[in-house]
């Protein structure tokens, strides 16, 4: 039996996709002293240690410096904040994530690192870590994903065309095929500021872009001053097509040289300064694609699994004897959009039906005819009459814009409902003077 090597906890975080978990530690624990009061909830000094912990590990991996140790721990209250102001909306509101839920993320991550879930369980122990502390996050995660889906997410709509629009005005531009690698910081401003809190705000954010210029670490920098919401992964937005750029820095980064930093941005959020990491090309989408017809029985009281696949097995039998497909399509099928033309499906991608379809559809060769098999529909057959490349990229550009349209617009909102979500809120640190 193959002995599971230990994985790093960082790689099981990523994994996750998680932004965060709390740390076991074998050290004694200190006196757990409530370091913030969160509306009628706190924030425990042993639960900050934890994630304190936690961040730095990261910070480590990425080959950043750490920054000073008061503003760590500040910007991780901070956070710690705005997540147990929203886990308090989810509970009022009712939104639970029950353990059916929990368990099968939890078989997903570990599916994600080759485990079972035991394995997984094993691997997290042997490096320090609670498996109830991380069933908590995961739970917490999944909470929070919900809230914002429902309070954001499900409110945005982005029509056909919108989704042209963007194109057409992507198609003027220069740079519509790149993608560009940014870090960002953001010095926000509250919302409806004073003369006085913009001044202050400008005036800190112009002392950090010239810090910035004299060779100050970006990264570093994002972490320890920036108010946005990747701060404490060094305001790295990963690589972005150019359409998905925010509008805002859209002009910014087009001018910018791999390695180049940005004067300041204004946003109502705030002043922005933004740095171009590096810009690589977009290539063309091929894909495959399937001429197929096929024949559907469902299951129902009075159809059982047997019983379908019974009726397909002989079905398939008198096609291999030499009558039509398409006629026996015709009269036996109960797929209401392809049964009418015989069967025929048109041409298919993998990417678009059910799994278990595009699996037995790649493994027929043409004029074949699949054994039945089982999808979502019921059960069904199909024959694969041919096969070609297809250059999709005209799909594939729409599909994209549709969803970077959704993601700019939710981006905005979420940042918008968060900064309203934290005003409306009371917030007491009860940090130590010399814990910043």
């Amino acid at each position: 039996m193959r002995k599971t090597s230990p994985i790093p906890v960082l790689r099981i975080l990523a994994a996750a996709l998680l932004l965060f978990v709390a740390s076991a530690s074998a050290t004694p624990v200190p006196l757990n002293r409530i370091v913030a009061v969160v509306n009628d909830g706190v924030i425990v000094q042993t639960r900050l240690d934890q994630r304190i912990r936690r961040v730095r590990a990261q910070i480590r991996q990425k080959g950043i410096a750490l920054p000073p140790g008061n503003v760590l721990r500040r910007k991780v209250l901070d956070r710690m904040v705005m997540e147990k102001i929203q886990l308090q909306l989810a509970a009022r509101t009712g939104i639970q994530v029950d353990d059916n839920t929990l368990n099968h993320a939890l078989r997903s991550i570990a599916r994600r690192n080759n485990m079972t879930l035991n394995q997984f369980r094993e691997a997290l122990v042997r490096d320090g870590y609670s498996y109830d502390q991380f069933r908590r996050q995961v739970r917490d995660e999944i909470t929070i994903g919900r809230l914002h889906q429902r309070e954001v997410t499900d409110r945005i709509t982005v029509t056909p065309q919108e989704v042209s629009g963007f194109l057409a005005t992507m198609k003027k531009q220069a740079d519509r095929d790149k993608e560009f690698h940014i870090v960002h910081i953001l010095i926000a401003v509250p919302e409806a500021p004073t003369p006085e809190q913009i001044r202050k705000a400008r005036a800190k954010a112009e002392a950090v872009l010239k810090r910035l210029r004299n060779g100050a670490n970006f990264e570093q920098t994002a972490i320890t001053v920036s108010d946005g919401q990747q701060a404490l992964k060094g305001g790295d937005l990963g690589w972005r097509p150019a359409a998905q750029v925010p509008t805002l820095f859209a002009d910014v980064v087009a001018k910018l040289k791999p390695g180049r930093i940005s004067g300041l941005i204004r946003s109502p959020s705030g002043f922005h300064i933004i740095k171009l990491l590096g810009v690589r090309g977009e290539q063309t989408h091929i894909i495959t694609q399937y001429l197929c017809r096929n024949i559907l029985i469902h299951t129902d009281q009075l159809i059982s699994d047997a019983d379908a696949r019974a009726q397909l097995e002989q079905l398939r039998a008198r096609v291999e004897g030499g009558d039509s497909f398409a006629a026996l399509a015709r009269g036996h099928s109960q797929d209401p959009a392809s049964a009418p033309n015989g069967g025929d499906m048109g041409w298919v991608a993998v990417n678009g039906v059910d799994p278990h379809f595009a699996q037995v559809l790649k493994s027929l060769q043409p004029g074949q005819v699949s054994a039945p098999f089982k999808t979502r529909r019921g059960w069904e057959i199909i024959r694969l009459i041919k096969r070609r490349k297809h250059d999709s990229t005209a799909e594939y550009r729409r599909a994209k814009a549709r969803e970077i349209l959704i993601k700019r617009k939710t981006e905005e909102a979420l940042a918008l409902w968060l900064r309203r979500l934290r005003d409306e809120s009371y917030v007491d640190y009860r940090l130590k003077p010399t814990q910043g």
